[in-house]
């Protein structure tokens, strides 16, 4: 144990081996979403240990401490999934896939685990019952939406609690937020008893492959218990009796994968399958996950070098979007509010008002970039950064973009 709020990670989430090894350390950093008001008595921070750890034998990375989920999603939690376009996109696009695979009617049940404010039942809801989940007060704003949410974790209590009031489900979604849970073996027992025997079980999460490749320490925070690699998955539902039917490579966060699951025999294994785990061993090899640590630290001080010229030269940085990477990337390179101004936010977001975690660098509401015009916007959204651009430019903005990974730089 490091203390009352957290617990050490001593073996492998999915296969329980004990022979685990270090990829990457990125020091002790806050939670990412423990928010504290602009202008309020400087109190102390918790943090916690930050190291990426991986298991040969799952081939699963995971985070070497686990912080209580009380911590990481609180009651007040102030993440919204309707305010990215990408995002938004790829719900449709989730959709329109999962009827492709599996025929829904109008009486089946859909239910999506960590709802959030019920973008994605969205493009269920005309056509199917829909049920979300979600601790957060968010969900309020799914339900005032008309969608049906349950506003706590998906547990033993609520799974039962399903089953009486609403009965088994078609299908079961869950969208960056399976990586979140603890214990991930019992959730998946909790899913396989909540889901019919004939639905599917459709995932989203974080993708190990891209976070190699394109060095993305910045998506490295407590609230991302696991990093899946399709063969870690693989691994888990055969343990559950479960078969991977088919899987994606989406662009959401840099780099996710879906995956649909089912009991074994009630659907046909996509090809896509075998194409995803060759295309894995050809690229997360020993050699690829070993470089990942020295090509953090290089990409880290290349970075910090772009922003020590421009500070050296008087110029001003404001950061654009204060998603919770820019946490990680802001607390792992110390920058704070004499490197980087503030962090502006859209208009309506729950952020604003707010210092970035371990910081006194305000988050406020993006209207002032006109009055402003800072020279340089770093974008901590960088894997959105056409769509940023296009939006930031018509906005009037003159100034250069600082771009910090995968290669920092700067562009016009």
């Amino acid at each position: 144990m490091y203390n009352s709020l957290s617990k050490s990670v001593t073996k492998c989430q999915i296969s329980g081996s004990n022979k685990l090894v270090s990829l990457l350390f990125l020091g002790y950093l806050p939670p990412v979403n423990t928010l504290r008001k602009i202008g309020s008595v400087l109190k102390e921070e918790i943090s916690f240990p930050a190291e990426l750890l991986y298991c040969k034998k799952s081939k699963l990375a995971q985070l070497g401490c686990i912080v209580n989920k009380e911590v990481l999603f609180p009651y007040s939690y102030p993440y919204t999934s309707s305010t990215t376009k990408i995002l938004r996109k790829n719900f449709i696009d989730l959709y329109n896939d999962t009827k492709k695979i599996i025929n829904i009617t109008k009486h089946d049940l859909i239910i999506d685990i960590g709802s959030n404010d019920g973008n994605l039942l969205e493009n269920f809801k005309k056509k199917h019952r829909v049920l979300g989940v979600t601790p957060e007060k968010i969900g309020k704003l799914a339900i005032k939406k008309g969608i049906p949410t349950i506003i706590d974790y998906f547990d033993k209590k609520t799974s039962a609690k399903i089953l009486r009031t609403y009965g088994r489900a078609k299908v079961i979604t869950a969208t960056n937020v399976f990586a979140h849970i603890d214990d991930v073996n019992n959730i998946v027992k909790l899913i396989k008893r909540t889901l019919k025997e004939d639905g599917i079980f459709v995932s989203e999460s974080h993708y190990l492959l891209p976070l190699i490749k394109t060095v993305q320490y910045d998506t490295i925070y407590h609230e991302h218990l696991r990093y899946y690699s399709l063969e870690s998955l693989n691994y888990l539902f055969k343990r559950h009796k479960l078969e991977i039917i088919d899987v994606k490579e989406i662009p959401t966060h840099g780099g996710s994968i879906r995956v649909y699951a089912a009991r074994k025999g009630y659907f046909k294994v996509s090809n896509n399958v075998k194409k995803q785990l060759k295309k894995e061993r050809q690229n997360l090899t020993s050699k690829n996950l070993v470089a990942f640590k020295k090509n953090v630290v290089n990409s880290k001080l290349n970075l910090f070098s772009i922003l020590e010229k421009i500070k050296k030269k008087n110029k001003t940085i404001f950061g654009v979007g204060a998603p919770s990477r820019a946490s990680t990337l802001i607390n792992y390179l110390g920058l704070d509010h004499d490197v980087i101004d503030c962090v502006l936010e859209i208009n309506g977001s729950y952020k604003i008002g707010n210092y970035i975690p371990g910081t006194k660098i305000p988050i406020l509401n993006e209207n002032i970039l006109k009055k402003k015009k800072p020279d340089y916007l770093i974008l901590f959204s960088w894997h959105i950064k056409n769509e940023l651009k296009k939006n930031i430019k018509k906005k009037g903005f003159k100034g250069k973009f600082i771009i910090p990974l995968p290669k920092p730089r700067v562009e016009t």
